[in-house]
């Protein structure tokens, strides 16, 4: 039978929840399709590709992954105190704003607003937890 190996282009049904049981990511919600992927190209985090390797067409298991091999865990650094002045108005904690990187366009959640300063978190939202998936592979090709 063939298995997974780190180069194959797999077809895999999953769901991704956390450890409270919070559904975060599922392909098998109506609409979706299930994930096509070739492994070994950095676009899945390890973790997952990880799980993968050494399944079989039909194949269902959970697997659990630490944030090491997922998003990291949460950087200090990525949170920061900015003026007021410099995000829309209105806004709430929890929301969600755009901001620019050196790389680009990034999301940070806001986590404070206070009188004069905002406190954003450019963290992955995913960033420092444990995630456990659901998978099922389709088709190794």
């Amino acid at each position: 039978m063939e298995k997974v190996t780190n180069e194959s282009t797999v077809t895999v049904h999953y769901t991704g929840r956390l450890e409270d049981g919070t559904v975060f990511d599922s392909s098998l919600v109506e609409g979706r399709d299930p994930l096509t992927t070739t492994l070994g190209q950095g676009s899945l985090i390890s973790g997952f590709e990880n799980g993968l390797v050494d399944m079989v067409i039909g194949e269902k298991k959970t697997i659990e992954i630490n944030p090491e091999n997922a998003y990291g865990q949460i950087n200090p650094q990525m949170v920061n105190e900015v003026s007021k002045t410099q995000v829309p108005e209105g806004i709430s904690v929890g929301d969600t704003l755009q901001a620019m990187s050196p790389s680009g366009p990034i999301n940070v959640k806001v986590l404070d607003v206070k009188e004069d300063v905002v406190i954003l978190d450019a963290n992955h939202p995913l960033a420092g937890q444990k995630l456990i998936f659901d998978l099922e592979l389709i088709s190794i090709s």
